[in-house]
Parts: structure tokens; C-alpha cells; sequence
């Protein structure tokens, strides 16, 4: 009988232990959920390179190195042509998901709609690219590359949340390690990211840095346009700005009141902007120029970010041409 009652409790104690443990996670789920719902687009590319420039004295000069090459490149379009001569690259994508509930283990469904933006975007055929005020329609372009998802890997983990130091590209600390990261893009798809007290939606590595965290990280409800998706966020620009970043294109207001983004073709911003800016929406710089708040590198709501520049398609374009630091991306669509 004292056998009975001991099972009896030690069942009980194990029902009540898992049904806690269901609770605590959807808790947790239904919490990311609220929080994330609040925020503002909050992107950790900078700091992260911020950190790699002091962790690695040479860092600065490969990009001042990479920069040099973009500028001259980006001058020369039949250096850009006689790379891509159908106008392409087709890049093959690693999704590396590491969750801790189920819902955070993202359906290939939700990855694969993220994949579907990412060639919308890059190709300017999403369906909102007739929006681009007529002001910008002379300067909106396609960039020109495809993406094509080549694996998933997916990992289990007890980690409640994650910062910008890279430890998810590392197995080491619970990661995953990259595939392939000098021929396949990775992205990380992780339960959540802070920094600073703040949710980061997501963030990449420009050219330049270390082949063992290339690639670009995002929060599970930010990516794609389909399942765990949270509003404002959730139509799959998070992944297309960060992606941005990786092929190097910066900030629209370059990071500094009123600074540059390298480009010649977009207009000076103050700061970034958030939300779903009306039209137009004019600059404290100087001119007061109309700025570009529809652009992927802007700031603004999913559901108000649209188009890529001329400028910034020849930019990302330099950096897969010979001697460029993606070259060994550069392969014809339907090759890799």
C-alpha cells in the first residue's frame, strides 16, 4: 500500500511538474510575445562591429581596404556587368534554428517564407514596389540577387535569451556552428536577443569579419511572414535589412546625426526613423531633403519598408566582384 501511495505521489508530483513546466513555457512564450509586440525596430549590426573593430586591430583596415575596392568597383559598372552577366547570383541559405519551446522551433514553412521575401525584395517584386513615391521611382532598383535555402539545422537549448556576442554561431556555447560560410549565407533563428535591457530584432556581420560568425541572426517571431511572426514585424524586412547589412550597405543616416550611408543616390537623414512615417516626411539636415523612409535600411515598420537605391545596388553588387570580399559567392544562379 506505501508503495502505492509513494507511486501514487511521486506520479502526481511528475504530472504537476510537467504541467508547470508547460506553464512556465507558455509564460514565457506568450510574454516574448507581448514584449517583442511593443518594441521598436532595434538592429545590433553597429555594435556588433563596434566589438569586432576592438576585439581585432586589423579588422579596420580590411574594411577600409573593402571600402576602397567598393568605391572604385562601384564606379566601374562593366566591372559589375562582366561578373554578372544575366544580372544575378543565386546564394544559398543555412537556417540555423535554436529554440527552447515549440513554438520557437519555427515551421520549414515559416523558413521558407522567409526565403520567398528575401528574393522579392533583392529582386523588386514585391508586391508593395509600386509604392515608392514618384520622387524615388527614378532611383528604386532590384538588386539582383537570388536565394535559394539549402539546409536547416536545428538545435534544442536552455537558454532563455541570447546577446549580440555571437555565441549562437558557436557550438561550443551552445550554438551552432556555420556551414560553409564562405560560399552559403547563415542565419540564425533564436528565441531572443537583448542588449542593453533592449530586445534587438536581429543583427548581421558586414564584410570583413571572421568566416566563423559570418551571417546574419533574428529573433524567431521576426522572421518570416507566416507562423510565430509578431506585428509590426512580421512580413520578413527584418531579415531583408540585416541581409542588407551583410552584403554592406549601412544605415540610411549613416549612423550619426545627419551622416552618410555611402551612397549617392539616397537622401541625407537626421536619425532613424520608427513606425510608418506619412509622406513626406522632410529632413532637419541640411536642405531639408525628403527623406527615403520607405528604405530597407531605414528604421520603419515592416509593413513601411519597400524599396532598395541605384547606389545601393551597386554597392552590395561590389562586393562579390574578383577581389571583392564575397567573390566566392559570385557563382551563376542555379550553380551552388
Amino acid at each position: 500500500m506505501k508503495k502505492n501511495v509513494i507511486f501514487s505521489l511521486v506520479l502526481t508530483g511528475g504530472i504537476l511538474a510537467m504541467s508547470c513546466n508547460k506553464m512556465e513555457s507558455a509564460k514565457e512564450e506568450r510574454t516574448d510575445l507581448e514584449a517583442n509586440a511593443t518594441v521598436k525596430r532595434e538592429c545590433g549590426s553597429m555594435e556588433v562591429l563596434n566589438a569586432q573593430l576592438h576585439a581585432d586591430p586589423q579588422l579596420q583596415q580590411r574594411m577600409n581596404d573593402i571600402e576602397a575596392f567598393t568605391q572604385r568597383v562601384s564606379s566601374n559598372e562593366k566591372e559589375l556587368n562582366t561578373l554578372l552577366p544575366d544580372g544575378t547570383i543565386e546564394i544559398p541559405v543555412v537556417v540555423n534554428v535554436i529554440y527552447k519551446t515549440a513554438a520557437q522551433n519555427i515551421s520549414d514553412a515559416q523558413i521558407q517564407s522567409q526565403i520567398d521575401v528575401l528574393n522579392e525584395d533583392f529582386g523588386g517584386t514585391n508586391a508593395d514596389y509600386g509604392n515608392v513615391p514618384a520622387a524615388f521611382s527614378g532611383v528604386k532598383a532590384a538588386v539582383g540577387v537570388k536565394f535559394k535555402l539549402d539546409k536547416i539545422v536545428r538545435k534544442s537549448s536552455s537558454k532563455s535569451s541570447w546577446g549580440t556576442n555571437d555565441a549562437m554561431k558557436k557550438s561550443s556555447q551552445g550554438g551552432i556552428d556555420p556551414t560553409s560560410p564562405t560560399t552559403k549565407l547563415n542565419m540564425w533563428v533564436v528565441n531572443k536577443m537583448t542588449s542593453g535591457g533592449q530586445t534587438i530584432l536581429g543583427y548581421a556581420q558586414f564584410p570583413g569579419g571572421s568566416a566563423a560568425t559570418d551571417g546574419v541572426v533574428i529573433g524567431y517571431n521576426f522572421f518570416g511572414r507566416v507562423g510565430t511572426v509578431s506585428a509590426p514585424f512580421n512580413k520578413g524586412r527584418t531579415a531583408t535589412h540585416e541581409v542588407g547589412h551583410w552584403l554592406n550597405l549601412r544605415h540610411i543616416w549613416g549612423d550619426a546625426a545627419c551622416g552618410s550611408d555611402l551612397v549617392n543616390d539616397t537622401p541625407t537623414h537626421n536619425t532613424a526613423n520608427f513606425g510608418c512615417p506619412s509622406y513626406p516626411h522632410l529632413s532637419t539636415c541640411s536642405g531639408t531633403p525628403v527623406e527615403m523612409t520607405m528604405n530597407y535600411m531605414d528604421y520603419t515598420d515592416d509593413a513601411c519598408m519597400y524599396m532598395f537605391s541605384a547606389g545601393q545596388k551597386t554597392r552590395a553588387l561590389a562586393v562579390f566582384a574578383a577581389g571583392g570580399p564575397r567573390n566566392s559567392f559570385a557563382q551563376p544562379a542555379g550553380v551552388n
